[in-house]
């Protein structure tokens, strides 16, 4: 794994835009725009280490699910914050039929520099983004740059294939894709409609709509779009702990859909994903498999022994309320009434002052490509950097 300096292609922006990153700039707090996509420089790795963490992503969402199972087999739902009885009923229930529902895809965020095993920092299985420029802008910038090479990237053709394959889980009609309009940086549209792209072309009739202009029918006890049709299926860029707390989140508990067409509503991803999610899975990943090379050790009790570590909040986005203790001075003030997740302190890789986290995606539960952000500090937050990556078996580099 290595980070290299390359000239940016000329109209780089127009290039980018035109194959559906409409943000390729981010507005930072003094208003000032700055590269999102950043093509000013690329990571190259060899084949053997992109096999090594294809293995390594596999693998860990294996333990994922085993860790899934133990949850739900000994009732630690409450340890993730799932408390509302409904809710836990739901989830349980999903966990139990998931074969019978669409699961589509999910995001590992992992600490790799080339040296050492991949560590994992979280999985992002319910409502990842930064999926649109890994598919497609970062395979036709290596298709300009490096004519022949390869890329770990067959992230459109699975999702096709997923959609294809699940095809006989959905319900009856179209599939509503639907995002929050809240979503002011745009991420949440953009990955909803290329999502929704990906349905299309997988044969699948589709609908867009906000997750505000949602409805619910009292007399059918369904939920409607605008043209009050009944929405039998909807993918929902909309985290399952904010559509189940809603105004409306006790008919989305009442009515989902988990399977055999009853009528409700099947949501994607299911209400299991939720086990996924959560930041306690790290506490419970590292409690069932200790010293695993790929975990980092994690507990949900306080820090411990750990004098370095991070507290990370269980349902937290973005880098969101992560709070670092990193040995050097005095530890961060927890926020009263916030769960959180302490996980042993693995700083990025820093790469010329960039510190950089690989988010390998899983689609249909198969490891499925590779996206980076760089950030300047010790957080990836919505002021990260997306930067293409290619496999180079080789030494020499583009110009």
């Amino acid at each position: 794994m290595q980070r290299h300096r390359i000239d940016p292609r000329p109209d780089w922006q127009r290039i980018v835009e035109e194959q559906g990153l409409v943000y390729p700039l981010t507005r930072y707090p003094d208003d000032s725009l700055r590269p999102y996509w950043d093509e000013s420089a690329y990571y190259s790795f060899s084949l053997a280490e992109v096999e090594a963490m294809e293995d390594t992503v596999e693998e860990l969402h294996e333990l994922c699910l085993e860790a899934a199972e133990h949850i739900v087999a000994n009732n630690r739902l409450r340890e993730l914050g799932i408390t509302d009885p409904g809710l836990a009923a739901l989830v349980r229930r999903s966990w139990w039929e998931r074969d019978r529902q669409p699961s589509l895809y999910g995001r590992f965020d992992l600490r790799y520099d080339g040296t050492g095993p991949a560590k994992l920092l979280e999985y992002n299985a319910d409502t990842p983004t930064s999926l649109l420029e890994a598919a497609g802008p970062q395979w036709f910038w290596m298709e300009d740059r490096f004519p022949g090479a390869d890329q770990w990237n067959s992230i459109h053709e699975r999702l096709v294939e997923a959609w294809r394959r699940q095809a006989h889980l959905l319900a009856p009609g179209p599939v509503h894709f639907a995002h929050s309009r809240d979503d002011v940086l745009g991420e949440d549209q953009l990955t909803t409609a290329y999502l929704l792209e990906t349905a299309q072309q997988a044969g699948l009739a589709t609908v867009p709509i906000a997750i505000e202009d949602v409805g619910w029918d009292s007399l059918s006890r369904r939920f409607v779009d605008e043209q009050l049709r009944f929405m039998r299926t909807v993918f929902k860029l909309y985290p399952w702990e904010w559509l189940a707390s809603d105004a409306f989140g006790g008919h989305v508990v009442d009515t989902a859909d988990l399977g055999g067409g009853a009528g409700g509503t099947c949501w994607i991803e299911p209400p299991w994903k939720m086990l996924l999610s959560n930041k306690a899975l790290l506490a419970i990943l590292w409690e069932l498999n200790p010293g695993h090379p790929n975990l980092l050790p994690a507990r949900l009790d306080g820090p411990g022994d750990m004098t370095r570590h991070v507290a990370k909040p269980l349902l937290g986005r973005e880098g969101a309320g992560v709070l670092i203790t990193d040995g050097t001075g005095a530890a961060p003030r927890p926020d009263e009434g916030e769960r959180y997740c302490w996980q042993e302190f693995a700083p990025l890789p820093d790469f010329d002052g960039n510190r950089t986290v690989l988010g390998a995606w899983v689609v249909d539960g198969q490891a499925a490509g590779l996206g980076i952000r760089e950030s300047a500090g010790l957080v990836t937050d919505e002021y990260a950097r997306f930067v293409p990556h290619v496999i180079l078996d080789r030494t020499d580099s583009a110009g």
